[in-house]
């Protein structure tokens, strides 16, 4: 059974610009796509109190204002919508176990031309165990191509880099590979963003010391990529390797990115949950739409 494309509604305008990108991704993908309301219902012997029937009815109105326009817009997805009665965080984590991708909302962060995650998608993202992608409210069609020509925004141009940040150190399975077949459904060129920081060093053998730290990071990146190349030899393969701090230059890659990718470790239970501190960054102050993809 194929694993759905799941998108979260609240009936926002970010959510209802997640649900455009999620049946776009969903047809890359050839899956379902199915979309949720979360509302904290009562119990059984409660749930037919007068005064439910107004909540309930906004989230039908939600759930069907959304098919409605995805049906118009968007025919060829199979197309399914429910309403649960779970606090939202925890139904979006159940949902996003059984989905192939979950998708929400992100709030703008004024002042900053970035988005903030609201309180419901971030604790989402933190906790749930499939990969989650979060987009804003401006998010069209048109942004996820680059500019024609006459540099206005096109459907019909190529698709924007997709971006990925990469930890040598800890080179983890599920982010490349969640980068690369983004790519390749996209036949969108995927860079590869690797930084490294260099240790207190004398200021005299300070060059030296940075060429070849350059030189050995630069090796370290082909090194796991190379498997990864074999197995997707049609993705234009772009490694960009720098000095500095990893959030900070994924910010800056990101600036004219379709999608950047960015892990998240599953922390031990006694850890609680958390999204670390690149993820965290990126989610707070990228324009594009973010994927953050949980590994061990």
């Amino acid at each position: 059974m194929l694993r759905p494309v799941v998108v979260g509604l609240d009936g926002s305008l970010e959510s209802l610009a997640a649900a455009d990108w999620a049946a776009r991704e969903a047809l890359r993908r050839s899956l379902p796509l199915r979309l949720v309301h979360a509302w904290e219902g009562l119990p059984p012997e409660e749930s037919e109190l007068p005064e439910l029937e107004a909540p309930r009815s906004w989230a039908r109105r939600i759930l069907r204002g959304a098919m409605d326009r995805l049906n118009e817009r968007y025919p060829q997805v199979n197309l399914s919508a429910e309403q649960l009665a779970r606090p939202a965080a925890d139904a979006l984590v159940a949902e996003g176990a059984e989905a192939d991708l979950l998708v929400l909302g992100s709030r703008a962060f004024s002042g900053f031309g970035g988005f903030m995650a609201g309180s419901v998608a971030s604790a989402t993202v933190a906790r749930v165990t499939r990969p989650a992608v979060l987009v804003r409210a401006d998010q069209t069609l048109e942004d996820e191509h680059i500019p024609d020509t006459e540099g206005r925004p096109s459907p019909r141009t190529p698709y924007r880099d997709v971006v990925v940040g990469v930890d040598t150190a800890h080179p983890c399975e599920e982010v490349l590979a969640f980068a690369f077949e983004s790519a390749a459904l996209r036949s969108a060129p995927l860079r590869v963003v690797h930084t490294w920081r260099l240790p207190y060093t004398p200021g005299a053998v300070e060059a030296k010391a940075g060429a070849a730290a350059q030189q050995t990071a630069e090796r370290a990146l082909a090194t796991v990529l190379l498997p990864w190349r074999e197995k997707h030899p049609t993705v234009e393969v772009r490694e960009q390797v720098e000095s500095g701090r990893a959030a900070q230059q994924l910010l800056h890659s990101a600036q004219d990115a379709g999608l950047l990718v960015v892990g998240r470790r599953i922390r031990p239970a006694r850890l609680g949950t958390h999204t670390g501190p690149v993820a965290h960054a990126v989610m707070h102050h990228v324009r594009c739409p973010v994927a953050v993809v949980p590994h061990q």
